[in-house]
């Protein structure tokens, strides 16, 4: 950075913000927000302070990206030129500090046009972004009213919306959409036997047993009990699959796709001595520092699942496959602006492949439990229901209410089905939502 950044407040954090946001909306489209900033504030070399900012200036962006997009587009004389991703994450990014974030209108509106001046593709349209940012603030209510009656509508994609409405209805898919505007609390495993560590605030939730705190600010690494691995941090949902295993100790078993490694930790904590595989060696790494904090062990194997050996048979398989991600925007609200709907094709092919080699791994009289944290059909229910009737030796298992933690959780067909407007984040008792996650509960009957 040069030394104007430098010599100017906030300003730092402001530009990696928007050169974060311009790149995921532009050329690196796909790309996942926390892959992408959490190098580049290293990069940036910015103080904590700075780069906590800048990532939730980016994150809020991406959050309310539609209702920004739409309240730009009608008051800009042009409309909003999508072509342009700089400009556009220029005032999208400082309309979202004026409408979502504790910042003052005057610093947001100054910094975003000083970022504009600074930069030579954009000096030109400084006076633009000061007008609109100010109408933007003087008419904040009013945009801010609409978002919240309309979150379908006007922020989610809309190949979403249509599909979210064909699969559960209209009223529960604006549900989805208002819990996904709301974003997420902070989930937390505790390692089996060990008490909630004195300072750590919450509920604990049924199922699995997640700890929610009742505050989500601090810092992870700051929170008691983090330094001596009594928990991990994993939503309340994604804790569901591992659960619904029921491995016991000593158990051979096999997570396939494993990283980040929360249900890699919770079968290891539970006793089973397991392999762990994922293609990626710098996920691995993560899951390596994860298990040693928490003084687990795992057989861990840096591999394409799809290759490994059939000779070794496991007395359970869990198999988090790679998908379209469309159940986690609460906690990653870029994936619903990075994805589009002919990615599925390419998911499920790829799902139908590694959920019949995970069962080609599975022992006589053995469990195979299949997810992903994805709302759409073809990637869950569609999924399960065509390895059945291919796969005759494979029967469910159906998941009770107990294991779930709720009745809302279990499918007529005796499935998992979480969804964000589970467990609504407003009025007396609640638990404040959960991620989307699918997982089917399968016994290898062949001897």
């Amino acid at each position: 950075m040069d030394g104007f950044d430098n010599a100017v407040a906030g300003l730092p954090a402001r530009r990696l913000a928007w050169e974060t946001v311009a790149d995921l909306i532009g050329k690196n489209r796909g790309t996942a927000l926390e892959d992408a900033i959490e190098p580049a504030t290293q990069r940036a070399a910015l103080p904590p302070q700075d780069a906590g900012l800048a990532r939730a200036i980016a994150a809020t962006t991406f959050r309310h990206l539609g209702v920004i997009r739409h309240a730009l587009h009608t008051r800009l004389a042009k409309g909003l030129p999508e072509d342009q991703p700089g400009l556009v994450a220029l005032l999208a990014t400082g309309a979202a500090q004026i409408l979502y974030l504790n910042v003052q209108d005057h610093a947001a509106v100054d910094l975003s046009v000083r970022l504009a001046k600074s930069e030579p593709g954009l000096q030109h349209l400084a006076g633009l972004a000061n007008a609109v940012l100010r109408r933007i603030a003087r008419e904040r209510d009013a945009i801010r009213q609409e978002g919240d009656a309309e979150p379908l509508a006007l922020n989610t994609p809309a190949w979403l919306a249509r599909r979210w409405v064909a699969a559960y209805g209209e009223e529960t898919a604006r549900a989805i959409a208002a819990a996904n505007a709301r974003g997420a609390g902070l989930d937390l495993t505790l390692r089996p036997g060990v008490p909630v560590p004195e300072g750590l605030v919450g509920q604990r939730l049924p199922g699995a047993g997640s700890l929610r705190l009742d505050d989500a600010r601090t810092p992870v690494p700051d929170l008691p009990g983090f330094a001596e691995g009594a928990f991990w941090v994993q939503d309340a949902a994604a804790a569901l699959p591992a659960h619904l295993l029921g491995v016991r100790p000593g158990e051979q078993v096999a997570d396939l796709c494993a990283a980040p490694g929360g249900k890699t930790a919770q079968l290891a904590a539970a006793g089973a001595e397991v392999l762990a595989v994922d293609r990626s060696a710098a996920r691995l790494r993560r899951l390596n520092e994860n298990l040693a904090r928490l003084g687990l062990t795992a057989e861990v194997l840096a591999a394409d699942a799809l290759t490994l050996s059939e000779a070794r048979l496991f007395d359970a398989v869990l198999l988090d496959a790679p998908c379209s991600a469309t159940g986690t925007l609460r906690r990653h609200p870029d994936v619903a602006w990075g994805k589009r709907e002919d990615d599925l094709l390419r998911l499920v092919a790829l799902q139908r492949r590694l959920l019949d080699k995970a069962a080609r791994l599975v022992r006589p009289g053995g469990r195979l439990v299949y997810c992903t944290c994805s709302l759409e059909p073809e990637e869950g229910e569609a999924q399960a229901e065509a390895f059945l009737k291919r796969n005759p030796a494979f029967v469910r298992r159906p998941v009770t209410a107990e294991e779930a933690g709720d009745p809302a959780f279990v499918t007529a067909g005796g499935d998992l089905r979480t969804l964000p407007s589970h467990w609504p984040g407003e009025g007396a008792g609640s638990r404040g939502g959960l991620d989307g996650f699918y997982a089917v509960r399968l016994e290898r009957r062949d001897a």
